[in-house]
């Protein structure tokens, strides 16, 4: 069994779908078969086939989105978490690597325990975000989740947070910066394969 991880963010908008792509398609280009997924999303989201085009995937996207939604479901709407199981189970069994990227329409931590998945945590670099990310790395810990690292993202142009502090905030392992408008770094790959 190959890798799998479950990109999840300390919020809205901090590079989650362009660093599962980065990811993604970093793998593939290093030869192993790559699997995507985002279980849960809007319907005017293009995420899952950004990440489906990223890495290759012919999956069908009933395999890589099996539930797409207009707006939060209700709790008797919920996503089944043994439906999302059987379709990330026919996704990794064809692939050597499999990216999931959380929504923010189902609960990162259920997901990540119900798939067996690492964390990565995506810490966009603006104000406020040290503690988010605090919070999210806590959460992993409380549930016993393997949590593969974070990673941080200037996602504007002027960043806020400074990585050497960051690291001494976060108990995780700090696995590389991905500055603005910039490719991912190599570094940050190799810790992950």
């Amino acid at each position: 069994m190959g890798r799998r991880f479950l990109i999840t963010g300390t919020g809205a908008r901090v590079g989650k779908t362009t660093i599962a792509c980065a990811l993604g398609f970093a793998m593939r280009a290093r030869g192993l078969r790559v699997g995507v997924m985002k279980p849960v999303d809007t319907l005017d989201s293009q995420d899952a086939q950004a990440l489906a085009l990223a890495v290759g995937s012919t999956m069908p996207m009933d395999l890589i989105c099996p539930y797409r939604r207009d707006s939060t479901p209700s709790a008797a709407d919920a996503p089944d978490l043994a439906h999302i199981a059987e379709c990330f189970n026919k996704i990794a069994a064809q692939n050597d690597v499999v990216i999931v990227e959380s929504s923010d329409l189902i609960d990162f931590a259920d997901l990540a325990a119900t798939l067996d998945l690492e964390v990565i945590v995506i810490v966009g670099n603006r104000p406020g975000y040290a503690a988010a990310a605090t919070l999210t790395i806590q959460r992993c810990e409380t549930r016993g989740l393997k949590i593969a690292g974070y990673i941080l993202c200037d996602c504007d142009p002027t960043p806020s947070l400074d990585a050497d502090s960051l690291q001494q905030t976060l108990k995780a392992s700090y696995l590389g910066r991905m500055r603005h408008r910039e490719p991912l770094s190599r570094t940050i790959v190799e810790k992950l394969i």
